[in-house]
């Protein structure tokens, strides 16, 4: 009799413990389902024909407490890694004496406030459904880190970028030049000297940079023996901005015509009007230093450096004084290219040299033009001659050796605006050249509207080249010859 009773007693007690781990386990499924958006909230009220309290556990603790209404999401991200690690299912197992038991004063005590609390979203968080499972330990907790994961429902970043870097000549804002006094006579200023179509590919671009000849002060002193020396009014740095122009090199023969102190005071004009400027500095680590532009998610590093004297007065910056980066003797630039290549996906080399109003390259641009390619630049693009010259690809990478006058005096010059189109993904990247065909007459650069004047001035480039042909729509490619 005592062994049937003790038999029926542990038979009631496998019921009811049986019923309670049906109804938790239908519990922490329901919230899953809730939390996933398969099954809405008012459905809960079909839990109610479940046993509410299991053995041993405080009568006070209710399925009320542990609905979703209850539950802090932030805390259920706090505990993914807590609650969904393959150790949890030692603690929630059905096998576990310490949750279960009646004797088990921390767990089911009235006292208790870790677990089983109202307020806790620890043991009863919709993360503890995994632990209440020990054989699905392991596919639910891969499965909820994907469902739950921010980033679950986001897209691959789109690495892809497209954009273009457009480059100009030399250009003259002297107070005294033919090109400045041309302008203040005009009702629409330097709208009426660079033609729309010009303007507009200008302003278009991601970048635009040209090559400043001058300095902006109303200080210093022209150099001594110096035959042309150009400054204007800081105020004419608002030119740049009609232009649509986010940069310039200073690394060239004229931005110290007036000393020291006017390049200083070009450093600040620059700076007040939101222009950045390369390839000169008020110490030769800022001459040096690569300017780093952001655009399309791509960094473009671009350098400059002068080799355009004979005689040597433009003055090359020092650790406690101001100047230019010089590239008489390479090495210093080649630094410059080999940092800014390292620190950016495109480094663009800016080089003032070649014989003024020539043609003809002279040995050493053609000499250094390639060994600045083998230091990492991308592209290396010259002026000073105030007039264009060829091109070449060398290893697959170009090399525009001048871009001429741009709107520096009154003579009559082909001249061009450059773009370089960058553009591609993680998987392949391009880089088309092209080319915007102008001419500088009369204080005017105008935009070359006519297709024979186009094609002669793609013609006479080629006819100058090294390697490249040009197509009808100025694009630059690469030759055998």
């Amino acid at each position: 009799m005592i062994l049937c009773e003790k038999t029926y007693g542990k038979l009631k007690r496998g019921i009811q413990d049986m019923r309670y781990r049906v109804k938790k386990c239908a519990i922490l499924l329901m919230l899953c389902l809730t939390l996933t958006g398969c099954v809405p909230p008012w459905q809960w009220k079909y839990m109610d024909s479940i046993p509410q309290t299991p053995p041993g556990l405080r009568p006070s603790m209710s399925v009320a407490e542990t609905t979703p209404a209850q539950t802090s999401v932030q805390g259920f991200d706090s505990n993914l890694s807590q609650e969904n690690s393959p150790d949890s299912a030692q603690e929630n197992s059905p096998d576990s004496a310490q949750e279960n038991s009646p004797d088990s004063a921390r767990e089911n005590s009235p006292d208790s406030t870790q677990e089983n609390s109202p307020d806790s979203t620890q043991g009863n968080s919709p993360d503890s459904a995994q632990g209440n499972n020990p054989d699905s330990a392991r596919e639910n907790n891969a499965d909820s880190a994907r469902e739950n994961s921010p980033d679950s429902n986001q897209e691959p970043p789109d690495t892809a970028y497209d954009f273009t870097i457009c480059f100009a000549g030399d250009i003259n804002l002297d107070e005294n030049w033919d090109t400045t006094l041309f302008m203040d006579q005009q009702p629409d200023g330097i709208y009426d000297c660079i033609s729309p179509e010009l303007v507009e590919v200008m302003r278009d671009a991601d970048i635009m940079c040209l090559n400043n000849e001058f300095t902006y002060s109303t200080g210093g002193a022209p150099l001594p023996g110096k035959a042309y020396t150009f400054r204007a009014d800081p105020d004419r740095v608002t030119v740049l901005e009609q232009l649509g122009v986010d940069t310039v090199t200073l690394a060239n023969n004229h931005v110290y015509d007036y000393g020291e102190e006017a390049l200083l005071d070009t450093f600040e004009v620059l700076e007040a009007a939101g222009v950045h400027y390369f390839g000169a500095g008020r110490t030769l680590e800022e001459a040096m230093a690569p300017l780093y532009l952001e655009v399309e998610g791509k960094t473009v590093a671009l350098v400059a450096a002068s080799r355009a004297e004979k005689y040597k007065m433009t003055l090359q910056a020092t650790d406690s004084s101001p100047g230019i980066l010089r590239c008489y003797d390479t090495e210093l630039f080649l630094q410059a290219i080999r940092e800014g290549s390292e620190n950016a996906d495109f480094c663009i080399a800016f080089v003032h040299w070649g014989t003024e109003y020539s043609f003809e390259l002279e040995q050493a641009q053609t000499d250094t033009g390639r060994e600045y390619l083998d230091a990492g630049a991308d592209v290396v693009i010259g002026a000073h001659s105030h007039c264009l010259q060829g091109m070449e690809y060398y290893d697959g990478k170009p090399i525009i050796y001048s871009l001429g006058n741009y709107w520096f005096n009154s003579k009559t010059l082909d001249t061009m605006l450059l773009q370089l189109h960058f553009s591609g993904d993680d998987t392949e990247e391009e880089l088309t050249v092209q080319v915007v065909p102008a001419v500088q007459t009369g204080c005017r650069t105008v935009y070359a509207s006519q297709p024979e004047e186009r094609q002669r001035i793609y013609d006479f480039l080629e006819s100058i080249s090294v390697n490249v042909e040009i197509s009808d729509g100025g694009i630059v490619t690469e030759t055998d010859r």
